[in-house]
C-alpha cells in the first residue's frame, strides 16, 4: 500500500508538473490559465491527448512539435520531472503525515516561482502572495504556532524590504519581499533563517563563480529567486538534520 500511494503521488507530480508548463506560458504571454486548451507556443495547433503525456510526449516525438516540427523547449520535461521528483521526496520525508499536504500545496508555487525567475528575471505578485497565504492558512491548521509563522513571514519579507529601501530597488525587486514573506510563512521561524544564509550562501559562490568565467559581470543581474526557493526545500526536507524544529 506504501508502495502504491508513493507512486500515485509521483504520477499526480507528473501531471501537475504538465499543468505549471502551461501556466508558466500562459503567465508569460498573458493568458489565462485556468481555461482553454493548450497549444503549441510556436504554431499554435491544439494538442491532443497524445500530446500532453508528461516526459512520455516529449520523448515520443523527439523533442518537436507534431505539426509544426519545431524544437519543444527542455523545460517542458524538466519541470514534470521536478515536480515528480519533489512529490516523491516529500512523500519519503513525511510519508501519509499531514505535513506531506503542505509541501504538495506549496512545490507549485516555488517551482514557478523558480523557472520564472531563471528564464526571465521576475517573480509575479500573483504566484507568491497567494501561495503565502496558502503556506500561513495549511501551517496553522497542522497547528504550528502563530508567533513563529509572523515572526518568520515578517523576517522574511523585511529582510528585502530594507534592502530594497537602503538601495531604492537596486539591490532587489519588490517581488524578492513577496518572496521572502512566502518562504517565511512556509518555514516559519527559525528556518526562514537558515533558508537566507543557504541561499545567500550558494548564490555568491555561484555569481563569483560566473564573474571569474566572465558569464556575467559585476552590473548583470543575478535571478536570486531561483536560490531562494531551491534553499526552501531544502531546508524543508533536510532541515531535520541541523534543527529539531524540522522533525
Amino acid at each position: 500500500m506504501s508502495l502504491l500511494l508513493g507512486v500515485l503521488i509521483t504520477l499526480l507530480g507528473l501531471i501537475i508538473g504538465s499543468f505549471l508548463n502551461a501556466v508558466l506560458w500562459r503567465l508569460r504571454v498573458r493568458r489565462p490559465f485556468i481555461k482553454g486548451r493548450s497549444i503549441c507556443p510556436r504554431c499554435q495547433h491544439v494538442l491532443g491527448p497524445s500530446e500532453l503525456v508528461p516526459v512520455v510526449s516529449f520523448i515520443i516525438l523527439g523533442g518537436r512539435c507534431r505539426h509544426c516540427r519545431r524544437t519543444i523547449s527542455w523545460w517542458y520535461p524538466a519541470v514534470e520531472l521536478a515536480t515528480a521528483g519533489l512529490y516523491l521526496a516529500s512523500w519519503l520525508r513525511w510519508g501519509a503525515n499531514p505535513e506531506l499536504i503542505l509541501d504538495l500545496i506549496i512545490w507549485p508555487f516555488l517551482i514557478v516561482i523558480f523557472v520564472y525567475d531563471w528564464r526571465w528575471s521576475l517573480i509575479l505578485d500573483r504566484i507568491s502572495l497567494p501561495g503565502a497565504a496558502l503556506a500561513f492558512l495549511a501551517n496553522l491548521l497542522l497547528g504550528r504556532s502563530l508567533i513563529d509563522l509572523l515572526a518568520g513571514a515578517i523576517l522574511g519579507g523585511a529582510f528585502f524590504g530594507l534592502q530594497y529601501f537602503l538601495s531604492r530597488g537596486r539591490w532587489v525587486g519588490g517581488g524578492d519581499m513577496r518572496l521572502g514573506l512566502l518562504i517565511g510563512a512556509f518555514l516559519g521561524w527559525p528556518g526562514v533563517l537558515l533558508c537566507l544564509g543557504l541561499a545567500y550562501s550558494v548564490g555568491a559562490i555561484v555569481g563569483i563563480a560566473l564573474i571569474i568565467t566572465r558569464r556575467k559581470t559585476w552590473q548583470s543581474v543575478i535571478p536570486f529567486g531561483t536560490f531562494l526557493t531551491a534553499a526552501a526545500v531544502v531546508i524543508r526536507l533536510l532541515g531535520y538534520l541541523v534543527m529539531p524544529y524540522f522533525t
